[in-house]
């Protein structure tokens, strides 16, 4: 597990496992905010283009929660297999500060760098 300690093993699992629930807990209260804006519905054409906005606002917001949920529950599905801590692109240790601001984090700077300026190509 990395170059993590007990307590900080300890620590982080609990981050983790209490993002889970809020990240769980939003997703779940953003899928009404979601649905199709009724076209059939008698308002106005601003208030509909506003609604529109603000769905496709949502649905982007609720992606962008599904997708940190998924790496929450990847590192945890890490951690049980003594995998958590360690950078799976180079197999590195992540390190703690990194993992205690973002506990979810599979790779460690070095690489996550790499994979930003890899991607604003």
């Amino acid at each position: 597990m990395g170059d993590l300690t007990d307590d900080q093993g300890a620590l982080l699992h609990q981050a983790l496992r209490e993002l889970e629930r809020e990240l769980a807990g939003v997703e779940h209260a953003s899928a009404e905010s979601t649905s199709p804006v009724d076209l059939e519905e008698p308002i106005g054409r601003i208030s509909r283009i506003d609604a529109i906005q603000q769905q496709r606002m949502a649905s982007a917001n609720r992606a962008s929660i599904q997708r940190r949920l998924q790496q929450v529950r990847a590192a945890l599905r890490r951690f049980d297999q003594g995998e958590y801590g360690t950078c799976v692109g180079c197999g590195e240790d992540v390190g703690y500060p990194r993992l205690e601001a973002r506990p979810e984090a599979p790779f460690c700077i070095a690489c996550q760098g790499t994979r930003e300026r890899r991607d604003k190509r």
